[in-house]
């Protein structure tokens, strides 16, 4: 009978963390009830509240805001009067880290993280999405919802479905030829490199989801905004750059912005336990044990949009992304009391699990380890 946790292969490097030195030691926890620790998380959430940490942060994101809007009509000016140059490239590099970072932050604004109206959030989370970087907000949004009510879940989560990339055994298995198997066998390695279609990938869904069939909420809306982001751009580079210059620059503009989107995306769950459909989970364990955070204090932060703080996030969505790095050590302290494994590695350590992960994903019987998952229900 096979096991209803599939574990991955983790890095030799990557650990977990348990929480400060003044917590007390876990506890056998593997005959909590849901209820039980549903009441424990609880108490945590209530103590998150008590601190203040789930207020609303507007001078932060109002400055990120406008910020952005700043930042795109000085990149926009720098363009223009740079001309006709091949250090345009270095421009296009520039202006992909830019949508990244808005890209972020539409995701805070997705996540109800700005602002108390969920209108406004849902308004903002548009304007960045569509008319900024140019990805369907609406398309989005269904996407990440499931993805956070099941991490790494089969059948649950669109994330762990890449047509790409084999991401759990049976994808793996789901062919039987050699060029299969190789492809499989070394699918780590051209991972990251894959990653520079990405951006190209989520245009394309974009276009997809509001030129098609299926139903759009305010199609005309997101139509009209990723008109006048793509065909702008477009435009733009058109009018400075001649047409074999700007071919190059819009591929390496596409080509970074995907990689940096992925690069920031890919540690959080790759290499982290993929759970059956069929398994139960309370909600602490759903996050937690499917998460990897990332180390590097305030620069990694800006680096990922907050992501780093994946464990944080999951548990807290709607909760501002400056107060993830404060909630963080409630959190290490919490799963140690409850005996639930909080994994915390650098960002190195997590791209060679991922690597690691993906190129031994489809082989059989060379993972010894256990999932805690199993081992607390053996335990009872």
């Amino acid at each position: 009978m096979t096991s209803l946790v599939t574990r991955t292969i983790p890095s030799p490097v990557s650990r977990t963390l348990p929480g400060p030195a003044s917590a007390p030691p876990a506890p056998a926890t593997a005959a909590r009830s849901p209820r039980e620790a549903g009441s424990s998380f609880t108490a945590l959430t209530r103590q998150v509240a008590e601190l203040g940490l789930m207020r609303r942060r507007y001078g932060y994101y109002w400055a990120k805001l406008v910020g952005a809007v700043v930042v795109l009509g000085a990149w926009v000016a720098g363009f223009v009067r740079l001309g006709d140059s091949w250090w345009q490239l270095a421009n296009a590099a520039v202006l992909a880290v830019v949508l990244t970072q808005i890209a972020f932050l539409g995701h805070d604004a997705a996540h109800r993280q700005i602002f108390r109206s969920g209108r406004w959030n849902d308004g903002a989370s548009l304007v960045l999405a569509n008319l900024f970087v140019g990805i369907s907000y609406g398309w989005w949004r269904s996407k990440h919802t499931r993805h956070h009510s099941g991490p790494n879940k089969e059948g649950v989560d669109p994330d762990i479905e890449i047509a790409a990339v084999a991401m759990t055994p049976a994808m793996a298995t789901r062919r039987d030829t050699p060029v299969f198997r190789w492809l499989v066998a070394h699918q780590g390695w051209y991972f990251f490199p894959l990653l520079l279609l990405e951006g190209l990938s989520l245009h394309v869904e974009a276009v997809k989801r509001v030129a098609g069939r299926g139903k759009v909420e305010r199609r005309a809306l997101e139509t009209t905004l990723l008109t006048l982001r793509l065909g702008g751009l477009l435009a733009l580079v058109l009018a400075v750059l001649p047409p074999e210059k700007a071919l190059v620059f819009v591929v390496v503009q596409i080509g970074v912005f995907g990689l940096y989107m992925g690069s920031a995306f890919a540690p959080n769950h790759i290499g982290m336990p993929l759970v059956s459909s069929r398994l139960k989970l309370d909600f602490l364990r759903r996050q937690v044990l499917m998460s990897r955070n990332i180390s590097g204090g305030p620069l990694m932060s800006v680096f990922m949009g907050g992501l780093n703080y994946q464990v944080e996030h999951h548990l807290f969505p709607s909760v501002a992304r400056p107060h993830l790095r404060t909630i963080a050590p409630l959190v290490r302290a919490h799963c140690a009391a409850e005996g639930v494994p909080y994994t915390q590695t650098t960002l190195w350590e997590s791209y060679r699990s991922v690597v690691g992960y993906l190129n031994t994903v489809g082989l059989k019987g060379k993972d010894p380890f256990l999932c805690p998952l199993v081992a607390q229900r053996r335990a009872t």
